[in-house]
């Protein structure tokens, strides 16, 4: 079940992730208050929010805010109401970037990602313009270590309902359908299998890899402004450069 390696890439993620861990749980409270206010507090009638929660918890997000976060939503009937909205752009060479927000409004967030795109020579496209080039997938990565046995993770996994695992030189990832992602982390989790990251990815069908320096510095500064943006969840891109970013 060999796939693109992208080990270090997942990695470096993580990493990145982790020195903005605050930033983090305010994106995972965001998608709890959606959750909530489409479907209630109850997690055993409410699918959404049990899988929000499931990968909020997988990724470290302390039981307290996620109670917080969902006692909030619940009890206030004032707060903002965010929407999901997505975008798709272009960067330098045509790398294709999918940017996914949670916004109360969604002229304020447009203007900010196409400002973002424009930061580095890049642009807003419509929609449609690059997800093709994409498929939707949950993901899960996990650290190899000498208490995990490879075949049994990929047999639980499985079982589970994932749709592909590939086992890495550093771990194993663990390929599911977006609406799966949530049984396969409770599978994991009951087996007490610990987590590196998981999450619902735009997964590309194939890399970009930019060479120029000036592309490259652009292609960052397109990156570093999204990230930066408070309505911005997640970004996704065909990019890969010689370090594997």
């Amino acid at each position: 079940m060999a796939g693109h390696s992208k080990f270090a890439n997942i990695k470096h993620k993580k990493e990145k992730q982790d020195s903005k861990r605050a930033k983090l749980f305010t994106k995972f409270g965001k998608e709890i208050s959606v959750a909530v206010k489409l479907g209630g507090s109850d997690i055993s009638t409410n699918s959404r929010l049990k899988d929000v929660i499931t990968k909020a918890r997988a990724n470290n997000m302390p039981n307290d805010n996620i109670d917080r976060a969902i006692k909030k939503a619940a009890g206030d009937k004032g707060s903002a109401n965010f929407e999901a909205a997505t975008y798709e752009g272009f960067g330098p060479s045509g790398v294709a970037v999918i940017v996914e927000t949670l916004t109360d409004n969604k002229t304020r967030t447009v203007s900010n990602v196409r400002a973002s795109f424009n930061k580095g020579e890049g642009n807003l496209g419509v929609s449609g313009s690059v997800a093709f080039q994409f498929d939707h997938i949950g993901q899960i990565t996990v650290l190899a270590a000498d208490d995990i046995c490879e075949e049994d993770l990929m047999m639980l996994t499985i079982d589970a309902g994932a749709t592909d695992f590939t086992a890495e030189d550093e771990g194993y990832v663990i390929t599911t359908e977006p609406l799966g992602l949530g049984a396969v982390l409770e599978a994991m989790e009951a087996a007490n299998i610990p987590v590196l990251t998981a999450e619902v990815i735009m997964q590309p069908h194939m890399y970009t890899k930019l060479t120029n320096p000036l592309d490259i510095k652009n292609m960052n500064k397109i990156l570093n402004a999204l990230e930066d943006d408070d309505d911005v969840q997640a970004v996704f891109h065909n990019w890969e450069d010689g370090d594997g970013n």
